[in-house]
């Protein structure tokens, strides 16, 4: 399709800046938020940019990559840091584990583990765990993403706050050098944060590689977690994040190469 003008420079805009917000465009196009909404409508539908919560973001070839190729980047790291994690957690214990090929390592370090009670929105995770009988596993309810089989929404985040678990193992997106843990889907962030906030110990879980990505919604800091786990940690900011905000760092192979 052809666009106006106006869509052509915030298209622009998005691809200078990674991601456009409706309140913004309208102040500086001097028109209504109404406007603006449609045309980022059309320029979404066209799929030039991609819809998220109050605007839109450039898209990403790091997006777009497949869930199933996800699981096969750095696939023997993820590992690595599943067992990490696994190994933090005791039997006799609750948990969140939330949406991401990082986190469903973690699931598959779990298998040996005795009463535990896994509450997820990702049905990889419920799958892989419901056969085992030590291991109770309880599943959100809400809209199933077709693209990673997580379960998001407003009906997720409900049934997450009903919960206060011992442990929650979440995984990002993207890191940014201000501790920022950041992901593409807004309603996925939306039960990430339900997931902290009703969880004793909060253990993330990310690969080097997320250090060199970037994504627009922010979950939270990384100072409202309590472990970090990764193969390699090359930033020094988050290193004295980490150090300053009591937040602990395990790294599995902390002389290896940046994926």
């Amino acid at each position: 399709m052809l666009f106006s003008a106006r869509q052509a420079e915030i298209m622009e805009l998005a691809k200078e800046q990674g991601r456009v917000l409706v309140e913004e465009l309208a102040a500086r196009f001097a028109v209504t938020p109404q406007t603006i909404r449609k045309d980022l409508n059309d320029l979404c539908d066209s799929r030039a940019l991609n819809r998220i919560h109050g605007g839109a973001v450039f898209p990403s070839g790091n997006e777009n990559v497949k869930y199933e190729a996800r699981r096969s980047m750095a696939a023997a790291e993820k590992q690595a840091i599943g067992r990490a994690a696994a190994a933090l957690i005791p039997d006799n214990s609750s948990l969140f584990m939330n949406i991401g090929t990082t986190t469903e390592a973690v699931g598959e370090a779990l298998v040996d583990h005795k009463e535990l009670m896994v509450i997820t929105n990702n049905i990889n995770v419920a799958n892989r765990l419901r056969v085992y009988p030590s291991i109770e596993v309880v599943i959100a309810g809400g809209v199933v993403r077709g693209s990673d089989g997580g379960i998001v929404g407003e009906a997720a985040v409900d049934f997450i706050r009903q919960f206060k678990v011992d442990f929650a193992v979440i995984g990002a997106s993207a890191l940014d050098e201000d501790g920022a843990l950041l992901d593409f889907d807004f309603r996925e962030v939306k039960v990430a944060q339900a997931i902290i906030a009703n969880a004793r110990h909060v253990i993330l879980v990310a690969d080097a590689t997320k250090f060199e990505r970037t994504a627009p919604v922010r979950i939270g800091h990384i100072s409202q977690v309590h472990t970090f786990i990764t193969d390699r940690c090359p930033r020094e900011g988050l290193r004295a994040i980490c150090q300053d905000k009591d937040v602990r760092l395990i790294e599995t192979n902390p002389e290896g190469p940046l994926n």
